[in-house]
């Protein structure tokens, strides 16, 4: 009880000194709560136990110093505080009065200004005006300059022109050029078209004067050369004179060059755009021709006009060869003229030109503009179409081989791709593709092999239909391979495809009719030419040029060339690991696997049927090899041998070299399935059967296969095998039995033993493939055992 009483003065004493501090004056309504705390506080500190108690009065003593530090802290930081809070407002104070003054100043000065400014306003409006009036002088002063620059250029040129100053005339042209290229963006239009029509003017008379000079000396020099001379030509008069008069004109007319580009381009920005069909790309990214060149071309371009052109017989429309052909003797012709006289011109003037190249490209201006409008009229005749086509792809050829025009420089090809052409181009090719195909499957040897009685010349044994057809799909990639555009590429591309693909149905329509008999020659031809269109796929796959329609394809997003492609495939395709054949080829193998099927299902027919006798011999009942002097081969096998030799060299004489290989490796192992299946497991043995069908199959059966690889057995797994287990002797017989039946025993209790297993002892004997179930099955089957 005393315990008790002191305990209850002690939360008495603990409360009141709580509730004596300035923090416990604001907390008076939560005395209940404050009360329970110290309560806790104490059953914490000192618990139930009663003899405890006695540390009260040092907790006591503790709380009371901790007390006494917090009042004296309480004390120390009020009489801190004040002096910092003075001085805080202090200067908050001095601050807003800083304020206040800056507001007030600026309010004054504000004024001021508004006050100025509108006192101003009318002298910068008269100012803003005398501005505006000095200005526009400005402008008009320039403009009257700028009109007498041109009028002091045009009286140059005429005082130049009067003097046959023809390089001051030309320099002062070349300033006109560059002062209406400096004024090409200024709005004063009349200013621009007097400098242009003067410009013209001027730039026209000095041409048209060099011009008539340069062809006079190409005259006297025996220029243009339209065939090749039948005699050495005579040497020009003069001939030194000529040549430097030569050289001063060409120079001359390349430095009116600048100016010429200018008014050549401001000609053709002023008309009216060409239509779309009449618009290539190519044409309009190339510089234009070089003046002495444009000149020299006159002559050609005036000749090529006459022949080719309105009702002259020379131009028909059925003969694109006669003006292509001319085109292309002209080039040759004219190129020692070119290289003896005119390049070293240019080379001495420092332009970068190849005189050759320019002529080239201005008579294919020519020969562009003359196809452009042929191909628009044969769009409806095929057979004009297509052999427009043809020329003008052997002119293409012709021209970059032999001519070395540069593959930069466009061409004729360009005129191909427009759409109806091309178009066109693609729906004959198919066409004729078509009729083709038709007429070899009819030919009478379509499935015959040119190369039939020459072993070493052809390993395929492709028959005539499957050669011709891959020579025309050849042919097709020869013409559009040379196209500027890989879009058109994989058009035809996936026309080539759709070739394929219809020339694989058709040997599949043919392949059913003759599967009647899988052993005749045509079936065996049509294997073939499956393999060969495979094989020949194939090796396109790994052609750079499909590899890099193969990237054009992936980088284009061709769809007709990558419909029905997963994401995993268009990867393939994008890291070169496929090619663009991959679906035919699946195709294909899959035709050729199930040919290949039908061929040796027939041939297993003929072999089972011969090997009936040989399947019901005695093997049980035959003497051992002690009661016979020799052994030799069943009188019963010999059918069946000989059927299986006779088909063997029959494959081997008609199907490729790759076929055969997958035929004999495929009947041997049809052969070692069956032999061991009709023959092993379906009959007993005695220690003779035994010797004699092993004699039967590793001396005779092995060898016949022994000619097309050097360990034939390999390929008679279960037979090689099972001929080793029925001709063990007799006590090593009864101890692989008995390991295996042991082994067998024990899997089933889960007994472990140190015995070697049964594979290792197999092993031992040459037997890898068998498994020990068969093993004791071909154990089974010998006819005696001891004690029997």
């Amino acid at each position: 009880m005393a315990a008790n009483e002191a305990l209850d003065v002690t939360v008495d004493k603990l409360s009141a000194l709580e509730l004596s501090s300035p923090d416990s004056q604001d907390l008076s309504t939560g005395s209940e709560e404050l009360n329970d705390e110290v309560v806790d506080f104490l059953v914490t500190e000192v618990g139930q136990d009663l003899k405890s108690l006695k540390m009260v009065g040092d907790l006591l003593e503790k709380l009371r110093e901790e007390n006494s530090l917090l009042e004296k802290q309480v004390v120390t930081e009020s009489s801190q505080s004040p002096p910092k809070v003075s001085a805080a407002l202090s200067a908050a104070e001095d601050a807003r009065c800083s304020v206040e003054d800056l507001l007030e100043r600026e309010k004054v000065t504000s004024d001021t200004l508004t006050k100025h400014l509108h006192d101003v306003q009318p002298w910068m409006d008269n100012l803003n005006q005398s501005i505006d009036q000095v200005e526009t002088i400005e402008r008009h002063i320039k403009y009257l300059r700028c009109l007498q620059h041109i009028e002091e250029l045009s009286a140059a040129v005429q005082q130049c022109l009067m003097t046959s100053s023809v390089w001051e005339a030309i320099r002062a042209v070349d300033s006109m050029a560059a002062l209406d290229a400096g004024l090409e963006q200024s709005k004063c239009s009349h200013l621009r078209d007097f400098l242009r029509e003067t410009l013209n003017f001027w730039h026209k008379i000095i041409k048209d004067r060099l011009t008539g000079d340069l062809e006079k000396v190409l005259t006297q020099l025996q220029w243009a050369v339209i065939s090749p001379p039948a005699q050495p030509l005579t040497p020009v008069a003069n001939g030194q004179e000529t040549s430097s008069q030569l050289e001063l004109l060409v120079t001359q007319l390349l430095a009116l060059q600048t100016s010429d580009d200018l008014i050549s381009q401001k000609t053709s920005d002023s008309r009216q755009s060409p239509p779309p069909t009449q618009r290539t790309s190519s044409s309009s990214q190339t510089p234009p021709i070089c003046l002495p060149i444009r000149i020299m071309l006159v002559p050609l371009s005036r000749r090529f006009r006459y022949h080719f052109y309105g009702n002259r017989q020379t131009n028909s429309i059925s003969k694109p060869e006669w003006y292509l052909t001319q085109v292309l003797k002209w080039i040759g012709t004219s190129s020692t003229f070119l290289l003896e006289r005119i390049q070293p011109i240019l080379d001495r003037a420092g332009a970068k030109i190849n005189a050759r190249v320019e002529l080239c490209r201005g008579l294919l201006s020519l020969v562009q503009e003359k196809v452009a409008s042929d191909a628009s009229k044969l769009l409806y005749d095929d057979t004009l179409f297509c052999h427009l086509v043809e020329e003008v792809l052997q002119f293409e050829k012709e021209l970059r081989s032999n001519h070395a025009y540069p593959q930069s420089q466009p061409g004729l090809l360009h005129l191909l791709l427009e759409e109806a052409v091309l178009q066109k181009w693609l729906t004959v090719e198919k066409k004729m593709a078509v009729e083709k195909v038709d007429a070899m499957l009819a030919a009478e040897g379509a499935w015959n092999c040119q190369y039939k009685d020459m072993r070493d010349m052809d390993e395929l044994k492709a028959p005539d239909c499957a050669e011709t057809f891959m020579t025309l799909l050849q042919v097709i990639t020869d013409r559009y391979r040379p196209l500027p555009c890989p879009a058109a590429q994989l058009k035809f591309l996936e026309l080539q495809r759709e070739l394929v693909d219809d020339f694989r149905i058709r040997l599949t329509q043919v392949m059913k009719e003759e599967s009647r008999s899988p052993l005749g020659p045509r079936y065996c031809a049509i294997l073939n030419a499956v393999n060969y269109i495979s094989t020949i796929l194939t090796d396109w796959g790994d052609n750079v040029f499909f590899l890099q329609l193969q990237q054009a394809a992936v980088s284009l997003g061709d769809e007709a060339v990558l419909r029905d492609l997963g994401v995993m495939e268009l990867g393939r395709l994008a890291s070169l690991e496929g090619s663009l054949f991959e679906g035919l080829l699946a195709l294909l193998d899959r035709l050729r696997g199930d040919m290949m099927g039908r061929l040796l299902d027939g041939i297993m027919r003929q072999i089972t049927e011969k090997a009936k006798p040989y399947c019901q011999d005695r093997w049980f009942s035959l003497p051992s090899q002690q009661e016979l002097s020799t052994i030799s081969l069943s009188s019963s096998a010999c059918p069946m041998l000989l059927s299986i030799r006779d088909s063997l060299s029959n494959l081997h004489q008609t199907l490729s070299l790759s076929l055969f290989q997958m035929a004999w490796q495929g009947l041997a192992e049809r052969l070692d399935s069956f032999l061991y299946q009709e023959v092993i497991l379906s009959n007993h043995f005695s220690e003779g059967g035994a010797a004699q069908i092993q004699f039967d199959m590793t001396r005779n059966l092995f060898s016949l296969f022994g000619h097309y690889c050097k360990r034939p057995e390999n390929f008679f797994k279960h037979v090689k095998e099972a001929c080793i287990i029925l001709c063990l002797n007799v006590g090593s017989a009864i101890l692989l039995r008995n390991l295996i039946k042991e082994a067998q025993g024990d899997s089933r209790d889960g007994t472990v033993r140190d015995d070697p297993p049964p594979k290792s002892a197999l092993n031992e004997l040459g037997v890898y493939y068998l498994a020990p179930s068969d093993v004791l099955i071909l154990l089974n089957l010998r006819a005696s055992w001891p004690g029997q």
